[in-house]
């Protein structure tokens, strides 16, 4: 399988690396949004705050607690019809569907229940086994994190 550098996230966690291949067919905005904030090294740090078993590791708050995002404005709602499955990256929110900033979540399970109802935006390509060694937890006591997250072609 072939990436283009351009739409590739290489993340390293405490747990390993996980090369993530991006989907701006299916969601455009939120995959400008996702790589703007790994080019200002946003995620650089940020733990994975709920990890729940047979479900999802969510990341991406600045706070390590579910409660905040970046400092730009919320995203509107990509919904696609590309199924919750395993290795699927979704864009988190609140009740509002176009409540999406930074926090997002990677799916260890079918969660086929969360379709069209969270925008798709990325699939992991490698590392998913480092995904599942993630510490679970609501909230997760001395959490993994996101060590550093870059787009591809900036890695070179």
């Amino acid at each position: 399988m072939s990436l283009d550098p351009e739409n590739t996230l290489v993340m390293e966690t405490t747990k390993g690396k996980v090369v993530i291949k991006l989907r701006p067919d299916l969601a455009p905005g939120h995959v400008e949004r996702i790589k703007l904030l790994a080019r200002e090294g946003f995620y650089d740090g940020i733990v994975f705050h709920r990890v729940i078993d047979g479900f999802m590791a969510q990341v991406g708050c600045p706070h390590g607690t579910g409660t905040g995002g970046s400092s730009y404005p919320d995203l509107k709602q990509e919904f696609n019809a590309e199924p919750h499955v395993r290795g699927i990256c979704s864009m988190a929110r609140a009740q509002n569907p176009n409540s999406a900033n930074s926090q997002f979540f990677i799916v260890f399970d079918d969660a086929r229940f969360l379709d069209k109802q969270y925008t798709v935006w990325g699939e992991v390509v490698e590392g998913m086994d480092n995904v599942d060694k993630i510490k679970r937890g609501e909230p997760v006591r001395d959490p993994d994190s996101i060590v550093s997250m870059k787009v591809m072609a900036d890695a070179a």
